[in-house]
């Protein structure tokens, strides 16, 4: 794990940004709880440099409402081969795979995790998912990990203080 070489964060959605329920109404409309935590901090890295990027087996148009809520550009739903789609990400972006930490929940995320630099997971994640991740986040899916994921590599890297003025100022003006 090199913290100070990481410029992109790949997070997973069910699991990770949600708490991995995915709920259906009578009439078949989807919902998903996230928590405005987790946004506030993908707001702060936005502040840092640092890329994000959110890469899901599943497609959802609330996902898509999130994303643009939170001025997220990078968003690929529906990938069956998240290995494939990183690779071609980072290409895009001129990244290496030391260049990336990544959260995710299953084992569908587990061949970019066993990849890329740094590794994490919620801590409601199985067992067997939490042995084979470098971080095991506090806080559950949905429920804080990505932020705290995000504020963890911003101090590892000098970078949370900064980030974290130019915020406050932003909501000040």
């Amino acid at each position: 794990m090199n913290f100070s070489k990481i410029k992109l964060i790949i997070l997973d959605n069910d699991g990770v940004l949600t708490d991995g329920k995915i709920i259906y109404d009578n009439n078949e409309l989807e919902s998903k709880n996230y928590n405005a935590k987790d946004g506030l901090g993908i707001k702060l890295l936005q502040f840092s440099g640092i890329e994000l990027a959110i890469i899901t087996g599943r497609s959802s148009r609330i996902l898509e409402k999130r994303c643009k809520d939170l001025q997220i550009k990078l968003l690929f739903q529906g990938v069956r081969n998240k290995l494939r789609k990183t690779s071609e990400l980072l290409e895009e972006l001129n990244l290496k795979w030391e260049n990336v930490a990544y959260m995710g929940d299953d084992w569908n995320d587990m061949p970019v995790m066993e990849k890329c630099n740094i590794s994490a997971t919620p801590s409601d994640a199985f067992d067997d998912i939490q042995n084979k991740v470098d971080l095991v986040m506090k806080r559950k899916g949905g429920e804080g990990a990505v932020r705290e994921f995000i504020e963890l590599i911003l101090k590892k890297q000098g970078k949370y203080e900064e980030s974290l003025q130019k915020l406050l100022n932003r909501l000040r003006s």
